[in-house]
C-alpha cells in the first residue's frame, strides 16, 4: 500500500509541474486603484473581464505590462477583486492580468496522502478499496429493496461501489442510507467534488428525516462556503446556526458586508482616498469578524453527526480530515482522482463509494504515464470492480441500480441497449410520465429527434484557442430552443462537446434571450460541464461537419462514448440531437458511439431532414429570421440601409456575381471583402458588424443541395465575436 501512495504523490506532482508551466487560470482586470501606497500595497479593482471565484488568501501573480509581480487575494466577491502585492505600481491602473494557480489544492492532498503513510488502519481501508476481493458478508436472505440492501452492505462490508445510471435513484437512496445511519447514531461523512451534488444529496436527507420528525437541529450540516439558494434557510447551514446561536456575530458581519457594499459601490462611480482608507478598514472588521465565526464553524462541525462538504473542503480541512466516520459516502466518485477517493475512505470504519464509470472520467492535463494511469482513469476500472460486465458478472462488491426513472423510453432505449448492455430498464409508468414534455413543439409527439444538417453547407472551423464552432448549427439550435421555449417548455439545456461553440450561444443567449438565460430557464454549456444536471429538454450540437477533414477525437476518441452517454442522458422528455447525419456517416466507424446513436435514430424513424426545416420553424424570432437564399430583397434592405460598413467574404475560388455587385454598389457605404487568410469557409454578408448574414450568396455555399437556406442574426455580440475568431484562421 505504501508504494500505491509514493506512486501517487508522484502523479500528482507531475500534474502540478504541468499546471505551473501550462495551466493557470487568468482573469483580465481593468480600472485598479492604490488603496494604500505604503507597504502592504495593496489594489481594488471595481471591474473584472469575468465574475471571479478565487478563495481568499489565495497566492496569485499580476502581470503589469512585462513585470511579474506576486500577490495575495485579500477579497474577491462578483466582478470585484482587492489584492495585496509586494511593489508599488502607481495610482491608478487601467489594465493587467490576474493569473491564478489552482494547484494548491494538489499540494494539500500530497500531504494528506503523507499522513496517510503513517497510518496502519488507514492504509488498510485504502488498500481493500484497491483489491476488493475479500468476501461479501451481508446476508442476501434479508434483503427487501435497493436501500435496505445498500444499508445491510454497509453494515456489512468495508466497502461498497455503488454502480448509480442517470435517473436510477441515487440521491434518494443514499439519502435513505445516510438518514438510516443518522438514526442509529452513526457519524456520516458525505463527500462529492461538486458542491451542487452535496447540495442535492444533503437536502434530500433534510427532507427525509424532517418527514420522520426526527431531525435536531445542529445534527445536519452542509460545510462550505459555496453553498446554493436553495439551502440557504434550511437548517443545514452555517449561517442558519450562527443566526440561531450567535446572532450578534451575524448581525456584526451582516452590517459590515452592507457597509462594503456601499463603499465599493461609491469607488465605481468615483475613486477617493477616503473611501479606499474606509474600505481598507472595513475589509480589517470583516476579518477580524469572520475569525470569531470561524471558531464557531469549528464547533458547528465537531457537534454535527452528518457532515456534507467537497473533497476539496475536506483535503484542506482539519475540522474534517482529522475526524473519524462510521460511514463515508463519495458520490461523483467516477469524476474524482484516484488518490482523492483513497483519502476519503480513508477518513471511514465503512465507505460507499456512487458514480457511473461511463459517464465522463476525471479530468487531468499533464501527458506523463503516472498521470494517465491515476489520475485520468476511475476508481471503478483500476479496483477491478468491472471485471466480467461483458459476460454479465457483477462483482460482489458492485452494486447497481437497475431502474432509470428520468429519461423518456424512447430516448433511454439507445443507452439502455448501447452503454448499459441491457442491464439498465425502464421504469414501467415513464412513457405516461413523460409524454407530456415529448408532446409540446417543436416535433410534437416526438421525443428523440435528429435534426439533420446534411448539405445545408460546410461551416464547421475553428476558434483562435483551436476548439471547433459551427455557425450554421449554431443558429439552427437558437431556433430550436426558441420554439421550444414559444412551445411552453421552461427548462431547457443545450450542450455541445466543444468549448467555442458552447461560448458563442452563450454569447447569443445573453444578447437575445438574457431574461430567460438570467432566470435559469435555459443553460448552455459543454457536455463536461453537464454531467451532474438535468432538464426537461435536452439540444445536442456535435458541430462537426465539412470542411473539417474528420470529426474530433471527443466525438471518436477513447471517451467519445462517455461524452455521448452524458448528452444523452441529461434529458427527462425530449432530446434534439442536431448534426449532419451524412458526415458522420461517410467519416466515422461504425463501432463509435456516435455513429450507432445516428444510425438508431435513424432506424427508429426519428430524423428530421433539412427539407423539412419549413414544417417545423413557426415562429421568426425578431432578430433571427430564416429564409431561402434566392429571396434577396431582405438582405438588400439591410444593404442599402447600411450606415458604417459592409463586410463581403466569400470563399476562395468564389466571386460575387454581376447582381450582387449591382446592388452592393447602390449603398451609400463601401464594402470591403475580409483578406484572403482570414476568410471563413462560407460566404457571409455583415453591415455595420451588427447584422450578419449567412447562406447568401448561395452560389457561393460549398456542398448544398436544395432547399437553398439563408439565415440573418441582428447581434453586435455576435457579430463581434465571429469576427475575432477569424483573426488567426
Amino acid at each position: 500500500m505504501a508504494a500505491y501512495l509514493q506512486v501517487w504523490q508522484k502523479a500528482i506532482q507531475m500534474e502540478i509541474a504541468y499546471l505551473k508551466k501550462y495551466g493557470s487560470t487568468k482573469y483580465r482586470l481593468i480600472h485598479g486603484y492604490a488603496i494604500n501606497e505604503k507597504e502592504p500595497y495593496i489594489y481594488y479593482f471595481n471591474t473584472a473581464s469575468t465574475t471571479t471565484s478565487i478563495p481568499i488568501g489565495s497566492k496569485v501573480t499580476l502581470w503589469w505590462g512585462e513585470r511579474k509581480i506576486a500577490g495575495r487575494v485579500l477579497s474577491s466577491e462578483g466582478k470585484s477583486i482587492m489584492v495585496e502585492v509586494e511593489q508599488y505600481m502607481g495610482a491608478v491602473l487601467s489594465e493587467l492580468m490576474l493569473q491564478y494557480d489552482p494547484w494548491e489544492l494538489l499540494d494539500e492532498l500530497i500531504n494528506r496522502l503523507q499522513e496517510i503513510r503513517s497510518s496502519k488502519k488507514k492504509r488498510a481501508r485504502i488498500h481493500k478499496m484497491m483489491d476488493p476481493s475479500m468476501l461479501s458478508r451481508h446476508p442476501l436472505e434479508k434483503i427487501k429493496s435497493n436501500v435496505h440492501e445498500l444499508v445491510l452492505r454497509s453494515k456489512y462490508n468495508p466497502i461498497t461501489f455503488v454502480w448509480g445510471p442517470p435517473g436510477t435513484g441515487k440521491t434518494y437512496t443514499l439519502a435513505r442510507v445516510v438518514a438510516n445511519k443518522y438514526l442509529k447514531g452513526k457519524k456520516v461523512l458525505v463527500l462529492s467534488q461538486s458542491n451542487q451534488a452535496v447540495d442535492v444529496l444533503m437536502l434530500e436527507i433534510l427532507r427525509f428525516v424532517s418527514k420522520q420528525n426526527k431531525l435536531q437541529v445542529g445534527e445536519l450540516l452542509r460545510y462550505g462556503s459555496q453553498v446554493s439558494e436553495v439551502l440557504q434557510d434550511t437548517p443545514l447551514t452555517i449561517d442558519y446556526l450562527l443566526k440561531r446561536n450567535h446572532p450578534e456575530l451575524s448581525e456584526q458581519r451582516e452590517e459590515i458586508r452592507n457597509e462594503r457594499h456601499l463603499l465599493k459601490k461609491d469607488l465605481t462611480g468615483s475613486f477617493t482616498t477616503r473611501d479606499s482608507q474606509a474600505l481598507l478598514e472595513v475589509e480589517k472588521k470583516l476579518g477580524q469578524i469572520i475569525d470569531k465565526i470561524r471558531s464557531k464553524e469549528i464547533a458547528f462541525v465537531k457537534d454535527a453527526e452528518v457532515i456534507g462538504t467537497t473533497l476539496a473542503k475536506a483535503a484542506t480541512d482539519p475540522s474534517i480530515y482529522e475526524k473519524e466516520y462510521d460511514l463515508v459516502i463519495l458520490d461523483e466518485v467516477s469524476m474524482a482522482y484516484i488518490p482523492q477517493v483513497a483519502f476519503a475512505v480513508s477518513l471511514g470504519k465503512k465507505s460507499i463509494v456512487c458514480g457511473d464509470f461511463k459517464q465522463l472520467p476525471p479530468i487531468a492535463h499533464s501527458k506523463h504515464p503516472l498521470v494517465n494511469e491515476w489520475l485520468k482513469e476511475d476508481v471503478f476500472h483500476k479496483s477491478g470492480v468491472v471485471r466480467g460486465l461483458d459476460e454479465g458478472i457483477l462483482h460482489p462488491h458492485l452494486f447497481l441500480l437497475s431502474e432509470q426513472r428520468r429519461m423518456h423510453p424512447e430516448i433511454s432505449a439507445f443507452t439502455n441497449r448501447f452503454v448499459y448492455m441491457g442491464l439498465v430498464k425502464d421504469y414501467e409508468s415513464m412513457y405516461r410520465v413523460r409524454e407530456p414534455i415529448a408532446n409540446r413543439a417543436p416535433f410534437p409527439k416526438m421525443a428523440s429527434i435528429l435534426l439533420d444538417t446534411s448539405h445545408m453547407g460546410e461551416y464547421c472551423m475553428r476558434s483562435t484557442t483551436g476548439s471547433r464552432f459551427n455557425i450554421l448549427q449554431l443558429l439552427l439550435s437558437f431556433q430550436v430552443i426558441h420554439e421550444l421555449y414559444q412551445g411552453g417548455s421552461r427548462d431547457i439545456g443545450y450542450t455541445t462537446p466543444y468549448r467555442a461553440q458552447a461560448e458563442l450561444m452563450g454569447i447569443l443567449l445573453q444578447d437575445l434571450y438574457n431574461q430567460q438565460l438570467g432566470n435559469g430557464e435555459i443553460f448552455a454549456a459543454t457536455v463536461h460541464k453537464f454531467q451532474g444536471s438535468e432538464r426537461e429538454v435536452m439540444v445536442f450540437d456535435t458541430v462537426d461537419s465539412l470542411p473539417e477533414a474528420r470529426p474530433s477525437m471527443l466525438l471518436t476518441g477513447k471517451e467519445s462514448e462517455r461524452l455521448i452517454n452524458v448528452a444523452v442522458t441529461r434529458t427527462k422528455g425530449k432530446f434534439v440531437h442536431i448534426v449532419n447525419r451524412t458526415y458522420i456517416n461517410q467519416k466515422v466507424y461504425r463501432d463509435k458511439t456516435i455513429r450507432r446513436l445516428v444510425e438508431f435514430q435513424e432506424q427508429m424513424n426519428q430524423v428530421v431532414t433539412p427539407g423539412q426545416i419549413g414544417t417545423w420553424i413557426k415562429n421568426q424570432h425578431t432578430d433571427v429570421s430564416w429564409m431561402h437564399a434566392k429571396k434577396l430583397e431582405k438582405v438588400m434592405s439591410d444593404v442599402i440601409s447600411a450606415k458604417t460598413e459592409i463586410i463581403v467574404s466569400l470563399p476562395e475560388g468564389k466571386q460575387l456575381s454581376n447582381e450582387w455587385n449591382r446592388f452592393l454598389q447602390r449603398s451609400n457605404v463601401k464594402y470591403k471583402h475580409l483578406k484572403k487568410e482570414n476568410q471563413p469557409p462560407f460566404p457571409i454578408v455583415m453591415v455595420d458588424q451588427k447584422i450578419l448574414w449567412i447562406g447568401v450568396p448561395y452560389e457561393a455555399v460549398s456542398g448544398t443541395l436544395p432547399p437553398y437556406v439563408s439565415v440573418r442574426v441582428s447581434s453586435e455580440a455576435l457579430c463581434t465575436y465571429f469576427l475575432s475568431q477569424l483573426e488567426n484562421i
